[in-house]
């Protein structure tokens, strides 16, 4: 009886003891494994960060001035990348990749190549010519011109340095993608390195200057930013100021552009004024009469006005022929002898 208690005891402990070592097993595997997703975590974060890097990229055409310490024998003042994106140094055989790597790196793959004559080179890379990055801006800015990337821009910053959009500035701005060979460019989607890069992106003028993310893109190496000139209408005829008025955001109508224009004369007609506008096929023209009395009193629509309208104030007759009766009265009655009668 004692034996088989005994033998029953041993059964238990064995059991809760395996019991016990199983719960560590599945406790440490649980512990485990957020260690291994961290560690997977990493080269993405790499990436990133690789991705973010907005350092200057040395291209095809800089001129770079390389300088080893304690050797100027094999220092360089000028040495210029070549198409292919290679420079040469003196005593290394083989062409040195210098196309897509910043400064510090291209130092450092010419000092692993002295190793092998000097001890613990330290070299220095630095940018003397930016050529291989050229961008230019035209159109309605205040500055146009040619620039040199030296590190990546974004639109916005671009259209700072050509002086900001001027007044006769449209409401977008056409980036026109020439094809630049791009020897950098490794995306997937676009094919390997030396892709041309063609195309054409139209951004808002007011969302670029407002530095939208989706409207102030990088600028790419060959790019040219144009700001086309705004539609404009045209005030003519008895107002104070004829002019042409440029189309922003903001629809312009008829009894706005009269004021822009400095508002009708006295001896206008305002009862019949006239919007020659051209129709959709270009071949003829439409005629549109607006009275201008009876819009101030809302009792006409105010007709918004569209590219290259014409806008003709025309005078009164009635008008012009007192003014110029009053215009040659008014002198001969100055002139004359003034009696007095007794």
């Amino acid at each position: 009886m004692i034996k088989t208690c005994l033998v029953s005891l041993l059964l238990a402990f064995s059991f809760d003891l395996a019991q016990a070592q199983q719960a560590r097993v599945t406790s440490a595997t649980t512990t485990a494994a957020p260690v291994k997703k961290e560690t997977q975590d990493v080269p993405a974060k790499a990436i990133a960060s690789k991705a973010t890097d907005t350092r200057y990229r040395i291209g095809a055409g800089d001129v770079l001035e390389v300088l080893i310490l304690k050797a100027p024998e094999l220092s360089r003042d000028a040495v210029r990348v070549d198409q292919r994106g290679m420079i040469r140094m003196p005593m290394v055989e083989t062409d040195i990749p210098a196309a897509c790597l910043t400064e510090a790196e291209l130092a450092a793959n010419i000092a692993k190549l002295y190793l092998d004559y000097k001890r613990d080179p330290q070299v220095n890379v630095f940018v003397k010519e930016f050529q291989s990055q050229p961008v230019a801006v035209i159109g309605a800015v205040n500055s146009p011109g040619q620039f040199r990337l030296q590190r990546q821009v974004r639109l916005l910053e671009l259209l700072t340095f050509a002086g900001g959009p001027s007044e006769k500035a449209g409401r977008v701005i056409d980036v026109i993608h020439t094809g630049g060979s791009d020897i950098c460019q490794k995306d997937a989607s676009k094919g390997d390195a030396g892709t041309v890069l063609q195309g054409l992106g139209v951004f808002k003028l007011n969302d670029t200057l407002k530095g939208n993310e989706g409207s102030n893109p990088f600028v790419r190496p060959g790019d040219i930013v144009s700001l086309p000139d705004a539609d404009q209408v045209f005030v003519v005829g008895y107002v104070y100021q004829p002019r042409a008025i440029s189309l922003k955001d903001k629809p312009i109508t008829v009894s706005r552009a009269i004021a822009m224009a400095g508002g009708p004369q006295r001896d206008s007609k305002t009862s019949r004024i006239r919007i020659v506008r051209q129709t959709a096929d270009g071949e003829s023209k439409q005629e549109i009469f607006v009275d201008l009395k009876a819009i101030a009193r809302h009792k006409a629509e105010d007709i918004a006005l569209l590219p290259n309208d014409i806008v003709e104030v025309p005078s009164s007759a009635g008008k012009t022929l007192l003014n110029a009766l009053t215009g040659v009265i008014a002198p001969v009655l100055s002139q004359g002898v003034v009696r007095v009668i007794p």
